[in-house]
């Protein structure tokens, strides 16, 4: 570890014993136990909200989860001499979860649950004459996927202005316009639908998630399930992890319904869904994210050559298709 990383680890109340690279950040080894030491790119706002999740999951005991550690002055971040914050947080040894283990995946379904029953909470912010609690707004999913038609659109016009074409921009020109039309009608009804719940009046409770629920942040070992990166928590619906995780466990398993419905089902057993969760799920996954990913990674990578993953992307996306449509059908029952 180079100088610099360890004048900045002497502004915590912590004994370095050792350091190593891992995660793409510092582990170190200390006598309070093993820390990751990583840069952070977020607002501040964003870095106080997360001390507050993290904090009441501690209080709550139910899940495990890292902590944000602070320096001697109080301070959530540090900033070295070029301007680059970093993080201190606590860290647990072990393995990224099982995804082609079913019963491991069931069991990341249930931690979920259990992780979004804490999380139902009003955080309390400490205010100071230097800092003013965040504002916390609900997000609105009609207004991401709204960005997304904008990009497709984009880039539908493009291939069409394009007289050359090469394989991949023949298979997405003949594709792009079906999707398309389907995300602007599951747009205009989501933005119905939470006009309508805005005009009800009826409160719906404050509710964070993790912001990316996906394997690589669910880590096992001897003692359980320890869950990390929360970075990206804000106050969303549950359904923002539900949804990230399942399309996830889906598309590896060609979307098959009836693992789509035990995987539910073990979300369920701990959390039932309310029914407004169910429709947000439902117009989560019915959305072609997936195929918008596809259309703005080949549209802003300068569009000379496409990777072949790409292009399997793309066929393995048009494939299970069908398969994608059945389950959602069944999740509308």
């Amino acid at each position: 570890m180079n100088d610099r990383a360890v004048a900045l680890l002497e502004q915590y109340e912590i004994e370095v014993l050792r350091t190593r690279k891992g995660r793409g950040a510092i582990l170190c080894d200390t006598q309070q136990g093993c820390l990751i030491f990583k840069e952070y790119t977020g607002r501040e706002e964003q870095l106080r909200l997360q001390e507050q999740v993290l904090k009441h999951l501690e209080e709550r005991g139910t899940v495990s989860a890292e902590r944000l550690l602070a320096t001697k002055e109080g301070a959530l971040s540090v900033t070295d001499r070029d301007g680059v914050r970093y993080i201190l947080k606590t860290w647990w040894e072990g393995r990224e979860c099982n995804i082609r283990d079913r019963e491991e995946c069931m069991e990341a379904m249930r931690l979920l649950a259990r992780l979004h029953g804490d999380l139902e909470f009003t955080p309390v912010f400490p205010e100071t004459e230097e800092t003013s609690a965040p504002v916390i707004e609900r997000y609105l999913p009609s207004r991401d996927y709204e960005k997304h038609n904008r990009e497709l659109k984009r880039a539908r016009r493009f291939l069409k202005q394009r007289s050359q074409k090469t394989w991949f921009e023949i298979r997405l020109s003949a594709v792009i316009d079906p999707f398309l039309e389907e995300a602007r009608q599951l747009c205009e009804e989501w933005k119905e639908i939470e006009l309508a719940a805005s005009d009800s009046g009826e409160e719906v409770p404050l509710c964070f998630c993790h912001g990316d629920y996906q394997y690589h942040n669910i880590l096992r070992q001897d003692r359980g399930f320890f869950l990390v990166n929360f970075e990206k928590c804000q106050a969303d619906g549950p359904v923002r992890d539900l949804y990230l995780l399942l399309r996830k466990l889906l598309e590896k398993s060609e979307w098959d319904a009836e693992w789509g419905r035990v995987l539910l089902a073990a979300y369920e057993s701990v959390r039932p869904l309310k029914p407004y969760e169910r429709q947000d799920l439902f117009y989560r996954l019915s959305y072609p994210e997936k195929l918008w990913k596809i259309v703005n990674f080949y549209y802003n990578s300068g569009k000379a050559w496409i990777p072949e993953k790409n292009q399997e992307k793309l066929d393995r996306l048009l494939e299970q298709e069908a398969a994608r449509k059945k389950f959602l059908k069944l999740l509308q029952r």
